[in-house]
């Protein structure tokens, strides 16, 4: 007989391995979890980087939205304010407020494809590999489970072989210590018995094979499969850590990459707050506005005790003329400036009058003195537009903007001129070359640009002009004004009819140079009392009205369409024609209005006062 240990004896060695399963089915989870933590924080991370790039881009925006805010506008009067050193230093404080913002975009950008992009790719690689471990850890604990199951199972029918053969073996004693049983029935039970003994001799062989089997693989499942995939996870959670780190170190150095470059910004906004000068822009402000005008000389006493003497004798009157009354003067500062054909005033009562009663008595009566050259401007003025010779502006101003003029007409000169050199040339390879295109098509363009700049060159000329005009007749600047008293001289004989001298247009507005302010008295005449009669001037054409003209303003004329009129002076650049209707009715009418037929042998007649 085949005596074999009992099966409790194998309990203890294969209880073992079902714990420590268990107890690595815990790890797997426990190692989940902190690795999809590490990726939780990861993409925490990603997210906060993300939201600092939006707030750079959202910072660089508004000081962009900023510097643009404040920058001036390209032809306005706040373009010409940035010629001043302060605010030259504020416009250069806007642009490196600009170059300022274009860093942040820098960080926001460099942050975005360094930080936010490469993370980014890293968390879904991360992911797949974290996911191929745990599927290696979960196969190998699924196998080590599987021969557990099979050591189970075998050690189970093993036991239930021993047994099977334990009371066989006691039913064949039972039957051969029996003296009633058979010799047969004994030899069937030994033979039972015998067979199930074989049966559990072949379980424990089973058994014992299936148990070495599982103790190889619980070792190697233990000591190789288990550890490398541990191993492999914890490189996995240490270069996520590294990875990490390494981002928050390329954050900080994004930031401090674009610190330089801001400090020079900041260096450029202080070295253009120490470039402001208050001398040089107080000295700019003075060359501005000053109006090379002279001082003004003493005020003449002006004796009011006149009428007094009226009353005491005919006599006085002819005297207060002659010697009491204070000699108004053409070019004095201390009064205001006369109109060659208004009377003057000779009682307090005349003096209240207003001025435009007295313009209009002296327009619908017999004209006095023709100066219409001053009108004309008092209503170009008055009607929105300004004289072409700047006549309204003080000298000095008045010289600064024909000088601008006339370097504006040499601008445009100068392009008419390059536009007439390339098509010159154009001819030429057409001429050369006719498959290229027709010579003769240019020659209408090039007539064109010939006549431009004839006209150019005649503005230019016409404002040089002036320009010399103002410049010859502008005092030295360590001259004293002139102060003349006294008759008209004899170098001067067109003193009072000349409107070009020592006049104001009817708004008030300076008209002529300050060398001309001559002085002068003038003689106790007639003119005191009425204007010097002067045949008026004589007709150079006709002219048609082509649209109906409501003269509101003081020196025009009203016009219907279709009337017909005598033109006695023609444009003379200022957009306005003087004309008659009658030998009382005449004035200005905008010369767009009329239709003009100029007589060729008046024209060659005409005189202007």
């Amino acid at each position: 007989m085949v005596s074999l240990p009992h099966p409790s004896v194998l309990q203890g060695a294969v209880s073992a391995p079902c714990l420590c399963c268990r107890k690595g089915k815990d790890q797997f989870d426990n190692l989940e979890k902190h690795t999809q933590w590490g990726i939780d924080v990861l993409e925490k991370y990603i997210k906060f980087v993300k939201e600092r790039t939006e707030i750079e881009l959202s910072y660089a925006k508004q000081l962009r939205n900023l510097s643009k805010k404040y920058q001036p506008k390209k032809n306005s009067k706040e373009e010409e304010e940035y010629r001043y050193t302060s605010t030259r230093a504020f416009l250069a404080t806007l642009n490196e407020m600009n170059d300022y913002a274009g860093q942040h975009e820098v960080i926001s950008e460099n942050m975005t494809s360094l930080i936010t992009a490469e993370l980014t790719r890293y968390v879904q690689e991360l992911k797949q590999e974290r996911k191929s471990h745990f599927h290696d850890g979960r196969k190998a604990q699924q196998h080590i489970e599987t021969c557990w199951k099979q050591l189970e199972a075998s050690k189970r029918r093993f036991e239930r072989d021993c047994k099977e053969a334990d009371r066989a073996q006691q039913y064949f004693e039972k039957m051969d210590a029996d003296i009633n049983v058979t010799k047969a029935d004994v030899e069937k039970a030994r033979q039972q018995a015998q067979l199930r003994h074989q049966m559990a001799e072949d379980s424990k062989a089973e058994y014992s094979s299936t148990l070495q089997k599982f103790n190889s693989e619980q070792h190697e499942h233990y000591y190789t499969h288990i550890p490398n995939i541990f191993q492999k996870i914890q490189e996995m959670e240490e270069r996520r850590i590294v990875r990490i780190g390494e981002s928050m170190k390329t954050f900080a150095d994004v930031d401090r990459q674009v610190i330089p470059i801001i400090g020079k910004c900041l260096d450029e906004i202080t070295k253009a707050a120490e470039s402001v000068d208050h001398k040089n822009d107080s000295q700019m402000v003075i060359e501005a506005f000053k109006s090379g005008f002279e001082p003004p000389g003493d005020v003449d006493f002006e004796d009011f005790t006149q009428p007094m003497k009226r009353t005491v004798s005919e006599t006085s009157l002819s005297n207060s003329r002659g010697d009491g009354k204070s000699e108004p003067k053409f070019g004095s500062k201390s009064k205001g400036k006369l109109w060659p054909f208004i009377k003057k005033n000779k009682s307090p009562k005349q003096q209240k009058e207003p001025l435009s009663h007295r313009f209009n008595e002296f327009m619908t009566s017999k004209p006095k003195i023709h100066c219409f050259r001053s009108l004309k401007r008092g209503l170009s003025l008055k009607l929105g537009a300004g004289p072409e010779d700047f006549s309204n502006l003080p000298p000095e101003q008045r010289r600064k903007k024909l000088q601008q003029k006339v370097d504006e007409l040499n601008r445009d000169i100068q392009k008419e001129m390059d536009s007439r050199d390339a098509l010159t040339k154009m001819k030429d390879v057409y001429i050369k070359n006719p498959q290229m295109g027709d010579a003769a098509s240019v020659d209408h363009r090039l007539a064109e640009l010939g006549q431009n700049i004839e006209k150019l060159r005649l503005e230019v000329q016409k404002f040089e002009g002036w320009l010399a005009e103002v410049e010859g007749r502008l005092p030295a600047r360590t001259e004293q004004p002139r102060r003349q008293s006294g008759v008209y001289e004899a170098q001067n004989p067109s003193g009072v009819n000349s409107c070009a001298q020592d006049r104001e247009s009817p708004d008030g507005s300076y008209t002529e140079e300050q060398s001309q302010e001559t002085e002068m008295k003038i003689p106790a005449t007639d003119f005191d009392d009425e204007f010097d009669d002067e045949e008026p001037l004589p007709t150079i054409g006709t002219c048609k009205a082509l649209y109906t003209f409501e003269g509101q303003n003081e020196g025009t004329i009203s016009v219907a369409e279709g009337e017909l009129l005598y033109v006695i002076e023609e444009d003379k650049g200022d957009g306005w024609t003087r004309i008659r209707r009658n030998e009382d009715e005449e004035g200005y009418v905008p010369t767009s209005y009329v239709e003009v037929y100029l007589d060729k042998n008046a024209k060659g007649a005409m005189t202007y006062i």
